[in-house]
């Protein structure tokens, strides 16, 4: 397979293994689609963790494969190639990216698909799609403007350049700058302290975020209040506030 899913102690590791550079192909995405709703489906996974493995996220799409494509192909297979993103996006969980080596084209539009992202210091992300007489279309230029904001996103997509790790956390492209053999490790981590968290909060709070990020506050505001009066009738708001009276703050315990 070229994706697995791998659970141990509430952190589902979502590993890319198409050797030699993770190219995303059509039966890696679908596979990517399926393995994503999998960990949504699952009580047993409490966050995940994308991986492509110590030299390489992933190096974009199979280029070979889109060639022999012609425009009725793509336009049967464009939504396709979305759904396959959006479903990494839309995992209710948190999510972190552990970005190793290139993250380029689908490989970069990947890694902005999760809530974190912790990059090697020799890695190099990028949207060179351009280059091909093309622009990202698996989420990158609604994803990357949202995150960098459409300045920084308009510089990269236009030029198709290559950032290195440094400039990536300088304009908030990445999260986390770490030494190449401690990313998996450092992003393991993160995903495993909020794996002990309040699942229902943590599930709120992205839903929240995420969708006041596409729409109006007023909508936005709409959805966080639903959420926060709807936490009042779970177990952890009961468990956590207990604790804050009973112990003091952060000692709650939701597992």
């Amino acid at each position: 397979m070229t994706v697995s899913l791998e659970v141990a102690a509430g952190v589902a590791t979502l590993r890319l293994d198409r050797p030699p550079m993770n190219a995303l192909d059509v039966a890696t995405q679908d596979r990517l689609k399926e393995l994503a709703e999998e960990a949504t489906r699952r009580d047993d996974v409490r966050a995940v963790v994308i991986y492509g493995g110590e030299r390489v996220f992933a190096a974009g799409a199979d280029i070979k494969e889109m060639q022999a494509m012609d425009h009725t192909a793509m336009v049967l297979r464009a939504r396709a190639l979305q759904d396959s993103f959006t479903a990494v996006a839309r995992i209710p969980k948190p999510v972190v990216a552990a970005v190793t080596g290139y993250a380029l084209g689908g490989g970069c539009e990947l890694a902005l698909c999760a809530d974190f992202r912790i990059a090697a210091e020799n890695a190099k992300l990028g949207q060179p799609e351009i280059l091909l007489g093309l622009i990202p279309g698996a989420g990158g230029t609604q994803r990357l403007s949202r995150l960098v904001g459409p300045s920084k996103a308009k510089d990269l997509i236009f030029t198709g350049r290559q950032v290195r790790a440094d400039e990536a956390l300088t304009i908030g492209l990445v999260d986390r700058v770490v030494p190449a053999a401690e990313v998996y490790e450092q992003a393991h981590a993160w995903a495993a302290k909020l794996a002990q968290g309040p699942a229902i909060a943590l599930r709120a709070a992205k839903e929240s975020i995420d969708t006041g990020l596409e729409t109006d506050i007023d909508t936005g505001l709409a959805v966080e209040r639903n959420w926060f009066a709807g936490l009042f009738a779970t177990e952890d708001r009961e468990r956590g506030m207990r604790s804050f009276v009973e112990e003091g703050p952060g000692k709650a315990k939701f597992l």
